[in-house]
């Protein structure tokens, strides 16, 4: 089942998403924020304290359809998050040649190989209209990914103040819903 974890920032999002991967099944996890000053150093280093140890971590840098590729078969994926690679593409380190919406193809293609994953993305439409043209692209690029990777994902959920709320699952083999 591929989940997509939607929240603003301090959510819980994160949490809860790393909360649905217990189990004998190896997990990947695939992180994508890099530590660009001190603050976002601590939040990653609070993330990996929070980790089970027997986790694979795999840092991303940009080329997001090809760490979800090489996943190995039988692991669970965890994508934490999609904002965040977003962010650093469109700081300019993402894969050479490929516009936004690429990047996004690549992406969703890779998710459909991958039948085990849960997804971390902000939601960032709830706001105000930014005041300079790179935030509204990004926040525009967000919106449009968030939406096309919910559509590929069988369930969503949107967790606010640190309580999921399941406003997507697809219906089971055999039943409805």
């Amino acid at each position: 089942m591929r989940t997509l974890i939607l929240g603003g920032a301090r959510s819980g999002k994160s949490a809860f998403a790393e909360s649905l991967l217990s189990g004998p099944k190896p997990v990947r996890y695939l992180a994508t924020a890099r530590p660009v000053d001190a603050e976002m150093a601590e939040r990653i280093r609070r993330h990996r304290a929070r980790r089970p140890a027997g986790w694979e971590v795999v840092e991303v840098d940009g080329d997001l359809s090809g760490a979800i590729a090489a996943t190995p078969a039988g692991h669970r994926l965890l994508i934490d998050g999609l904002t965040l690679w977003l962010a650093t593409l469109l700081e300019g380190d993402g894969p050479p040649g490929r516009p936004a919406d690429g990047w996004a193809d690549a992406v969703l293609a890779s998710l459909q190989q991958a039948p085990d994953a849960v997804i971390v993305s902000e939601e960032v439409g709830g706001g105000i209209v930014p005041d300079n043209a790179l935030a509204r692209r990004f926040r525009d690029l967000a919106g449009e990914l968030n939406q096309r990777v919910a559509a590929a994902c069988d369930r969503v959920v949107l967790v606010t103040a640190g309580i999921p709320v399941e406003i997507k699952r697809a219906a089971a083999a055999g039943g409805a819903r």
